[in-house]
């Protein structure tokens, strides 16, 4: 399997911000979100391929209790299934985090679903090249449905205009999301940036009941590999 970082850290985002974890970060993208902070697993995927076996004993030496899988995007990994079996024997909680454009049958405790809205898609980034094969993919309910159904999840919707809000209402609509799992963060890789669309951004989860996500990992470390 290609993985572009193995690290230890805390989560940043979603429900469980703040909980100490290991990060296993596969490398490889069948999306190409404008603003991807992580670039080198997806844009240009770099990494080593490794034996299940070197994760897991790289995973051990963390000693944390909480593990996430990422990306990229770990749901076309050949052996995500296997590795994420792996990770329970060793008693952990696993988070996967998905864009849930594709299902795989996965041990999971935590579903972290990011569909990915019109806001992600690369139309002048190496001149659009990207934009019509991005905007297929990016949306697909029917895997989001069968993903909620068969996990339990948290839906994390990246925001960077409140016109966003009338997609993400669209999106709860079609897949009958349960609104009290759905968690809105600000788009940007600068705490400037997230500071600013913070402050409208809380007041549209105020008024929608919604939760507020922080991007811990960018306040307190910066947009950098493994932080």
């Amino acid at each position: 399997m290609k993985i572009s970082e193995i690290f230890y850290s805390i989560q940043g985002e979603g429900m469980l911000a703040g909980v100490p974890s290991v990060f296993v970060r596969t490398s490889g993208c069948n999306l190409r979100c404008t603003w991807c902070d992580t670039p080198y697993a997806s844009w240009k995927p770099v990494g080593d391929d490794l034996p299940i076996d070197a994760i897991l004993a790289d995973v051990r030496l963390r000693r944390a209790t909480h593990v996430v899988v990422t990306g990229g995007e770990p749901m076309i990994q050949d052996e995500i299934v296997r590795l994420a079996e792996r990770l329970k024997e060793l008693g952990m909680h696993i988070t996967i985090e998905t864009a849930g454009t594709v299902y795989q049958p996965v041990v999971c405790d935590l579903m972290s679903i990011s569909p990915k809205l019109a806001n992600s898609t690369p139309l002048a980034r190496e001149e659009g090249r990207w934009a019509a094969q991005h905007d297929r993919l990016r949306y697909q309910p029917d895997v989001i449905k069968q993903l909620m159904a068969d996990y339990v999840y948290q839906l994390k919707f990246v925001v960077s205009d409140p016109g966003d809000l009338a997609e993400i209402e669209t999106i709860l609509t079609e897949t009958h999301a349960d609104r009290s799992r759905v968690v809105l963060m600000a788009e940007g890789t600068d705490t400037e940036s997230l500071h600013r669309r913070a402050h409208w951004l809380v007041d549209i989860c105020k008024r929608e009941h919604f939760r507020y996500g922080p991007r811990l990992h960018i306040d307190l470390f910066g947009n950098q590999p493994g932080f």
